[in-house]
């Protein structure tokens, strides 16, 4: 996935309406009009939302009739969630190497602890 698609992807991820229409079109295809039912906003603000989704490419629209049909596409989360994952395996090596840090230095006190009572 190029750069700019991938940055595409997380600046339409990072607003919370059209992280909840992704979330909706995960049931399946909407309508314009059921994808802005649970919000308080105005159906040309939805149609925004739905053309920044459609540029990063995480839906694909569709018409029929009157009505413009939204479809999920998967495959550009798969590719952020792939990208997401190297760090997702560095900060758990981190952790690891912490733990084992910190369980040798509290073995170490424990030790030191011991040798003073004695």
């Amino acid at each position: 996935m190029p750069v700019d698609q991938l940055s595409g992807v997380f600046a339409a991820l990072a607003d919370p309406t059209r992280r909840a229409l992704l979330q909706r079109l995960t049931a399946g295809d909407a309508s314009v009009n059921e994808l802005a039912a649970p919000f308080a906003m105005s159906q040309p603000a939805i149609s925004k939302h739905l053309r920044v989704l459609e540029d990063a490419g995480l839906i694909s629209r569709s018409r029929v009739a009157t009505s413009r049909y939204s479809h999920l596409e998967a495959e550009p989360m798969k590719e952020a969630t792939e990208y997401m994952e190297k760090y997702r395996r560095f900060w758990g090596s981190s952790l690891d190497r912490l733990d084992e840090a910190l369980a040798r230095y509290q073995a170490a006190e424990a030790e030191q602890k011991e040798d003073a009572d004695d």
